[in-house]
């Protein structure tokens, strides 16, 4: 039930005074008939409407205090809650949780930052020109004819901090439940693929050092011409020093491909990174874990062709959102 505001309880005593109901008085004000009977007895009883003195500690900050650390850290949003508790003007007792519940209050909690790439002026007045430029792009004119390419890299053992263990208090140390992880994730596989609207490349295992050389020789004529077959194909391919050398651009203007132009710093604009989260969520999901690196290249090809290509199909036809979230965000970070 609502709680009545302090000008809503100054009301509702003038319509009791009044001789007005407090069951009417009730439904007006959307709170039980016990809320209008108890802030009677309590005017009988005070000749206030105001509320009564709380029991248990006092405030152990003022007004100014509390405005002090909800501004402080609404201008870094990195900065820890002992260090407010340092910076906080005057004599004071304070500890680091008395901050944490003012943030709490103002609606600040502490939670995982989104790791984002570097932007730089000139990357986010790059990435809203060709947002603008796309803006009228459609699915079924324009995105359903581009190929997303990409290379990503995974690991054989994944360790991102967020695996938990159930242990009583002294089996910290306990062989059951150390989480051993070999350094750099234990190695892992590099592979390339391209999805369409209507199919996707094979996953190509990439080994070793890409180069412009080898990109063109053993990814670009064996893998990527064959898709680029149709006279609306268009290519997609981020900024990679590979993808724009000389040798590669010289390659795709030969055989007459036409390359979409894109920003730098914008995997939120290609629909494949989303892709790549889907297969590795699926190769964890494995009743039984990749034991070495030519486990884990069967298992994301086979999960890979398993894919479903409606999921394929949703996720091109989020570009034109895509377009619009970065024009919105003045080229900043999106959502995707």
């Amino acid at each position: 039930m609502a709680r009545l505001s302090r000008e809503d309880r100054q009301i509702a005593l003038g319509r009791l005074q009044a001789g007005q109901s407090q069951s009417a008085i009730a439904r007006h004000f959307h709170v039980s008939q016990s809320t209008i009977s108890r802030l009677w007895v309590r005017f009988q009883a005070t000749g206030s409407v105001a509320d009564l003195p709380l029991a248990g500690r006092p405030r152990a900050t003022t007004a100014a205090n509390d405005r002090f650390i909800r501004l402080r850290h609404l201008r870094n949003r990195f900065l820890s809650a002992s260090s407010s508790v340092q910076a906080l003007p005057g004599p004071h007792r304070l500890s680091d949780q008395t901050v944490r519940n003012r943030l709490h209050e103002a609606g600040l909690r502490a939670r995982r930052p989104h790791r984002g790439a570097v932007l730089t002026r000139r990357h986010r007045q790059n990435r809203v020109q060709w947002g603008n430029q796309h803006l009228r792009w459609t699915v079924r004119n324009h995105w359903r004819h581009v190929w997303f390419s990409d290379e990503s890299y995974f690991l054989l053992q994944r360790h991102d901090g967020r695996r938990r263990v159930y242990r009583r208090v002294n089996e910290r140390y306990a062989p059951n439940c150390v989480d051993e992880a070999p350094v750099h994730g234990g190695g892992g596989v590099m592979v390339w693929g391209a999805i369409n609207t209507a199919g996707r490349s094979t996953l190509v295992h990439v080994q070793g050092r890409i180069t412009a050389q080898r990109y063109v020789e053993e990814i670009l004529r064996p893998h990527a011409l064959p898709l680029l077959a149709d006279q609306d194909a268009i290519f997609q391919q981020d900024n990679a020093r590979p993808h724009t050398a000389r040798l590669t651009t010289q390659f795709l203007t030969d055989h007459h491909v036409q390359v979409l132009p894109w920003p730098s710093m914008s995997p939120d604009m290609n629909p494949i990174e989303h892709l790549w989260d889907e297969l590795d969520r699926r190769v964890r999901r494995r009743e039984e874990a990749p034991a070495n690196h030519r486990d884990l290249l069967q298992a994301l090809q086979e999960e890979w062709d398993t894919i479903p290509q409606q999921d394929i199909r949703h996720l091109i036809q989020s570009m034109p959102r895509r377009c619009r979230a970065v024009v919105a965000a003045q080229g900043s970070h999106t959502p995707y």
